[in-house]
């Protein structure tokens, strides 16, 4: 492997950028190519978004030749802005899915080792924990506090770092007064329609628990899932 895309791949890894290491299998020849990079022109470009979404190495066949792409992207990220009742049952499930969890609230009544035993809990604000841990492509965030002092500030730098999913809890009437709130803060409708609001899938759900199963159903899909085909 040249020496200059083995440091530049090492690189993206400890940076959480995805990456796919694509090897002419005929001659050796290699390059890496970047999930933000401009797919379209390229031969392979189908098969690259597809390792992308699902992270899995492999060979790839075209009519005149054959590719391995060595699949590189980080670890799925959920942070969760408050420590209600859906955050309790949420954490578990998405850790049993593979996602790494933290859950952000700085209301230490909610935010208690008893409710979140063994989980990655901040009892900080967003604004604080973000700065070293920031949100990016690979992180999805929801925020269930309904409170716009705690939820505003992570959900608008969701959507200007592109999260893969940016889902918050809320009626329609409260969902149109956040979007009000984003106008002034220079968002856009491009920005909007990616808000997952009210969260989670419909499936009318209920009790927490449910929310719970809806909302990690709307990550998995947004995850998984091309964008045309997610919602």
């Amino acid at each position: 492997m040249d020496l200059s895309l083995l440091k530049q791949l090492n690189s993206d890894r400890e940076n959480r950028c995805a990456a796919i290491l694509v090897t002419h299998m005929s001659d050796g020849t290699q390059r890496l190519v970047h999930k933000d990079d401009k797919l379209s022109s390229d031969p392979l470009a189908e098969e690259l978004e597809r390792r992308f979404r699902s992270g899995k190495s492999g060979t790839v066949e075209t009519d005149d030749s054959n590719f391995f792409l060595t699949v590189s992207v980080p670890a799925p990220r959920l942070v969760i802005i408050g420590a209600v009742h859906i955050s309790q049952a949420l954490v578990p499930m998405a850790e049993m899915a593979g996602l790494d969890v933290t859950v952000i609230d700085p209301r230490t009544a909610f935010a208690t080792e008893d409710r979140f035993p063994g989980s990655s809990l901040k009892a900080d604000w967003p604004e604080n924990v973000l700065k070293d841990a920031p949100l990016d492509a690979y992180t999805a965030l929801a925020a269930v506090t309904h409170d716009p002092k705690i939820d505003d500030f992570p959900l608008i730098e969701a959507l200007k770092t592109e999260c893969f999913y940016v889902g918050a809890l809320g009626s329609r009437k409260t969902h149109g007064k956040r979007l009000e709130r984003f106008k002034e803060a220079g968002l856009t409708d491009r920005h909007f329609d990616r808000i997952d609001a009210p969260i989670g899938l419909d499936i009318g759900a209920a009790s927490p628990q449910e929310i719970a199963v809806a909302v990690l159903g709307s990550i998995i899909l947004a995850l998984r899932k091309a964008p045309e085909t997610a919602r």
